[in-house]
């Protein structure tokens, strides 16, 4: 059996990872059997250093897209059969532009504002004992800030990033429209795809009922919404 090696369910989401999420999701849209480990121990056994990796058997394959491609030649995954060449590029320059665009919004809004950082301390290091828990947040915080100044993001200001993050929300959900899914009345990769970035925004649940700027933001388009609980429905019935 292929085990999945993820972060761990965070926000009431599967994984904290959208990465992780979009395998998981390509995984049960495609009927893959899998049992998934999760912690961050599992960085260190990665080819990349970064998690999802998989293990089929003793292959090992790192990278949501490189995984998705070998499970697709793998296991003769026909999700996207019916898709044509069109299709297929229009998804492919989409993907790309959620995993390295709306990805960094995502980042930056729990990582670097003041109304995120206390939940992302607590749901990520609690459990780290003491000392470390007194001064080890706050040093990986200044490295992923450090990373999304280097990356572009966090050059922008709370308002920016929010108009950056809308611009690919409203442009999701005008491809959406009134269909079911992205291509029409059947499922795709491209839902998985679409699915593990809109999650983390829109689905994302804290006990103390706390929404954040971004989330508030991606629930005013109910279309995507109404996806979001689509995917859930049929393939997160657990949830």
């Amino acid at each position: 059996m292929i085990t999945l090696y993820g972060f761990g369910k965070c926000f009431n989401v599967m994984d904290a990872s959208p990465f992780v999420v979009k395998v998981d999701l390509f995984m049960r849209m495609a009927n893959i059997p899998c049992q998934v480990k999760y912690g961050a121990k599992y960085l260190k056994k990665s080819p990349k250093g970064k998690l999802p990796f998989i293990n089929d058997n003793g292959t090992v394959v790192a990278d949501s897209d490189a995984i998705m491609s070998y499970l697709t030649k793998q296991y003769q995954v026909t999700l996207d059969i019916e898709l044509a060449p069109e299709q297929k590029a229009q998804a492919h320059l989409i993907t790309k532009s959620l995993d390295e665009g709306l990805y960094w919004c995502l980042v930056y809004s729990r990582w670097a504002t003041d109304e995120c950082w206390p939940l992302t301390n607590e749901a990520f290091f609690a459990t780290l004992p003491i000392p470390l828990r007194w001064f080890l947040p706050n040093i990986i915080r200044k490295s992923v800030k450090k990373n999304l100044h280097g990356q572009g993001v966090g050059r922008h200001s709370l308002e920016e990033v929010l108009a950056i993050s809308d611009k690919s929300l409203a442009s999701l959900s005008t491809l959406l429209a009134d269909k079911n899914f992205f291509f029409g009345d059947t499922h795709t990769s491209f839902d998985a795809v679409v699915y593990s970035h809109l999650c983390e925004f829109i689905s994302v649940r804290f006990d103390n009922g706390f929404e954040s700027k971004f989330t508030k933001n991606a629930k005013r388009y109910q279309n995507l919404v109404q996806f979001c609980q689509r995917i859930e429905d049929k393939f997160y019935p657990e949830k």
